[in-house]
C-alpha cells in the first residue's frame, strides 16, 4: 500500500519541486503509511532521514491555540475576554479612530481585523527580530489600524502572535513556557518548541526557484500569493533573544506533530476536554466570506464545510492547515484519518500542488 503516495513524492522530487519530505498517514489510529524521501541536504548529498527536525512556521499556530484552549479549560482565560484585559496597551483602532473590543475568540479565528501585510519593522515571526521583545512587537501591531471591526470579517494574520503575548502574560513566563506546561509537556513532545533539540537533525531549508528549489539565504525573500514579500530568517530558531512567535516560531518533528494531531482527533486528552475539541473542530466564523471555497474556520485551522466546493475528498468537518516552510496537515474525524506532510521546501510544500496531491493519493489509497 502507498504506491500512489510514493508516486506523488517521487514525481515532486524528480521534477525539482520538493527537495526532501516526510509523509505520515494514519487511519483509525494506526499508521498505514510513512516515508522519508529526497534530500536533507542536497548539496552535501545527505538523504532525508525519518523524523528530521523542521522549522514549523504556521504549524506553530495549532500548538499555541491548544495552549490557549487548555488555559480556558483550566479557568485561566475566557474566550470572550477582551485582549486589553491582559495586554492593556493592545487597543488598536479602526480607520475612523474608534477602539473596538478585540477578544480571544477573535484572535483564535482570525476575525480580529489584523493582517499579515504590515510594514517591515513588524515581525511576522519568520524573519529577523530586529531586537524586539514579544511585547514590543505586539505593541507595534496595536498601532496599526484594523482592517475591519472585529467579528465582521476574516483575514489570516498575526492574530496568533498577539494570542501568544496574552498567554505569556497570563502564564508569567515565556510563550514557550506556557506551551510546554499545557501542551507539549503533558504529551511528551520533547523535540518541539522554540529551540532545536538536535541541530544535526535540523533540515536544510530551501525556497522555490526558477528551475529548482534553491538553498535559503538569511534573510530570504519570496513573493507570496498576495503579491507581497515573505521574509524568512532560517537562523532565527538559533537566536536565544528572538521572541517566541505564536504564529511561526517553533521547530519540531513529524513524530511530535503527528502525536499532537492524533491527540486532537481522539478527543484531546490529556490536554483538552472532549467538548473543547468538538467546539474547536467546528465552524466558529459563521458565514463570513473566505477566499477558500467550501471552507470555514475553527480554532485550529480551516474547516471543510462543502467538499465539492472545496474540491477535496476530505469529509465535512475535516480540519486542515499548513506551514509556509513547507508543511501541510489534516485531521478528518469522519473518516478517522490524519495526514501529515512535512518538507524542507517553501512555498511548494505548503502552498503548491504537492500537498494536495499527497492528500488525494492518501484518500485514494486508504479511504475511497
Amino acid at each position: 500500500m502507498g504506491n500512489r503516495i510514493d508516486a506523488v513524492i517521487d514525481a515532486a522530487i524528480v521534477g525539482g519541486r520538493i527537495v526532501g519530505a516526510e509523509v505520515i498517514v494514519a487511519r483509525r489510529g494506526d499508521i498505514v503509511y510513512r516515508r522519508a524521501a529526497g534530500s536533507f541536504d542536497r548539496e552535501a548529498g545527505v538523504p532525508m532521514p525519518q523524523n528530521a527536525i523542521y522549522r514549523l512556521a504556521s504549524v506553530t499556530k495549532p500548538l499555541v491555540a491548544a495552549t490557549a484552549l487548555a488555559m480556558v479549560d483550566k479557568g485561566l482565560l475566557r474566550l470572550d475576554d477582551p485582549v486589553a484585559d491582559h495586554l492593556p496597551y493592545f487597543q488598536p483602532r479602526l480607520h475612523e479612530g474608534t477602539v473596538p473590543v478585540v477578544t480571544i475568540h477573535h484572535l483564535l479565528t482570525h476575525t480580529a481585523g489584523l493582517s499579515y501585510t504590515y510594514p517591515a519593522h513588524i515581525s511576522t515571526g519568520l524573519g529577523p527580530t530586529r531586537g524586539q521583545t514579544l511585547d514590543d512587537n505586539t505593541a507595534l501591531i496595536a498601532e496599526q489600524p484594523l482592517s475591519f471591526a472585529p467579528g465582521t470579517g476574516w483575514q489570516y494574520s498575526v492574530a496568533t502572535d498577539v494570542l501568544g503575548a496574552v498567554l505569556a502574560r497570563i502564564h508569567g513566563g515565556t510563550l514557550g513556557d506556557a506551551v510546554a506546561t499545557h501542551v507539549t509537556g503533558p504529551l511528551g513532545l520533547k523535540e518541539t518548541g522554540y529551540f532545536v533539540a538536535d541541530p544535526r537533525r535540523l533540515a536544510k531549508p530551501y525556497a522555490d526557484g526558477e528551475r529548482e528549489p534553491v538553498p535559503m539565504e538569511d534573510p530570504h525573500v519570496l513573493h507570496n500569493h498576495l503579491g507581497g514579500p515573505t521574509t524568512f530568517s532560517p537562523s532565527r530558531i538559533f537566536d536565544a533573544d528572538a521572541f517566541h512567535s505564536g504564529g511561526a516560531g517553533m521547530a519540531g518533528t513529524p513524530d511530535d506533530i503527528f502525536r499532537f494531531l492524533e491527540t486532537l482527533r481522539q478527543g484531546g486528552a490529556p490536554i483538552l476536554r472532549p467538548d473543547t475539541v468538538t467546539i474547536a473542530f467546528s465552524n466558529r466564523i459563521g458565514d463570513l466570506p473566505r477566499d477558500d471555497a467550501g471552507q470555514r474556520f475553527g480554532y485550529f485551522g480551516a474547516i471543510v464545510a462543502d467538499p465539492q466546493a472545496a474540491q477535496t475528498p476530505e469529509a465535512p468537518g475535516t480540519v486542515n492547515w499548513g506551514g509556509v516552510y513547507g508543511h501541510s496537515w489534516l485531521v478528518d474525524p469522519v473518516n478517522e484519518i490524519t495526514i501529515l506532510s512535512m518538507s524542507n521546501t517553501a512555498f511548494e510544500g505548503c502552498l503548491g500542488p504537492y500537498p494536495r496531491q499527497v492528500r488525494n493519493a492518501a484518500y485514494a489509497e486508504f479511504v475511497l
